[in-house]
């Protein structure tokens, strides 16, 4: 990028143009000498010198000119900015049993179809965090293992769908524990589990509470989401026809969320634990949790600067030697 260090110096063209005016005007007037006849000079042609005469007063200007710019002393800039990252290392966790088809989450069809949404704007939103995905249904695995690849994440959320080859049931405290185990090794000053469920604790080899204690032992915080309400609901469920075709049924069934247990997540953690009845309270909570942890990042830049004056100063010098050189031989006018 080019710049002048000092551009004030550019008000010396003004002076410049007006001794460039006078001149021009001044070289229009020609002396008189009386001759008796100019009849033998009207034949006559103007030599190559004649019509140069100019040359050496228009050298001198350039040279000035030159002169000018190099006072201005044009610089290059060279900058270059060093970013210091100091991210965050986050866990999904995500609920994907039966109960989370519900459709009670409006705009979305159910549960996971909202839930997959918001948590992708939750990961567009951190570009510089390692993000993985654990989820779990009667057992929990790694999904997505801690990345900063959030292309290759975003399509596995997008491909998440409930399984009827996993176990069925919540397993709460194995969900927890695979998060635990996935961050157990990390790096990063700031460890994140985002827990979210819509059920109590009804399947795994693993106990909540022990979960839970290996959590706190690891220094790691929780952000635990209650999906959905309280109370009866009916439950999705497609089957074949005998003609092949899908059809859709409902039964009944009584959701109920451990507001305690996952309460104590979060309280025992450091992190903050919120229900989310409908999709914008969820989007919300997903926006509160982007908020609380944020991201250090130090921005320090330095510039470089080339000074660009000398080929200008040079050509000032050269311009007024030849100036002077032509208006002292070849253009010397004589009295």
């Amino acid at each position: 990028m080019l710049s002048y260090a000092t551009p004030s110096a550019f008000a010396l063209f003004l002076p410049l143009i007006a001794v460039a005016v006078w001149m021009i005007y001044n070289s229009r007037k020609r002396p008189t000498v009386q001759f008796s006849s100019l009849d033998f000079a009207k034949s006559l042609k103007p030599t190559l010198r004649a019509r140069l005469r100019w040359l050496p007063a228009a050298l001198m200007l350039a040279s000035l000119a030159c002169a000018i710019v190099a006072l201005a002393r044009p610089q290059k800039a060279d900058t270059k900015v060093k970013k210091n990252v100091e991210g965050i290392d986050i866990m999904l966790t995500l609920d994907i049993s039966d109960s989370m088809v519900i459709e009670d989450m409006p705009p979305y069809e159910n549960r996971i179809e909202a839930a997959k949404k918001i948590v992708s704007e939750f990961v567009e939103s951190r570009p510089n965090d390692r993000i993985g995905l654990v989820v779990f249904m009667g057992e929990a695995f790694t999904r997505v293992p801690l990345t900063l690849d959030h292309a290759l994440l975003l399509q596995s959320l997008k491909e998440l769908k409930i399984s009827r080859n996993i176990k069925m049931g919540t397993a709460i405290g194995s969900g927890l524990a695979t998060a635990v185990g996935r961050l157990r090794d990390s790096k990063a000053k700031s460890r994140v589990i985002v827990f979210a469920t819509d059920g109590e604790n009804n399947s795994g080899t693993i106990d909540p509470e022990t979960a839970l204690e290996i959590a706190k032992g690891y220094g790691m915080k929780i952000y635990a989401i209650g999906i959905g309400k309280d109370g009866d609901a009916q439950l999705p469920v497609e089957s074949v026809d005998a003609f092949g075709r899908k059809v859709k049924r409902y039964q009944p069934i009584h959701s109920t969320i451990n507001d305690d247990l996952l309460g104590r997540f979060a309280s025992e953690t450091g992190g903050t634990y919120r229900r989310a009845t409908d999709s914008n309270t969820l989007r919300k909570v997903f926006k509160d949790i982007d908020s609380l942890e944020k991201t250090k990042i130090d921005v320090s830049s330095y510039t470089k600067y080339a000074e660009l004056f000398p080929p200008y100063l040079t050509a000032a010098v050269w311009l007024a030697i030849a100036a002077l050189f032509l208006g002292q031989t070849v253009f010397r006018r004589v009295p």
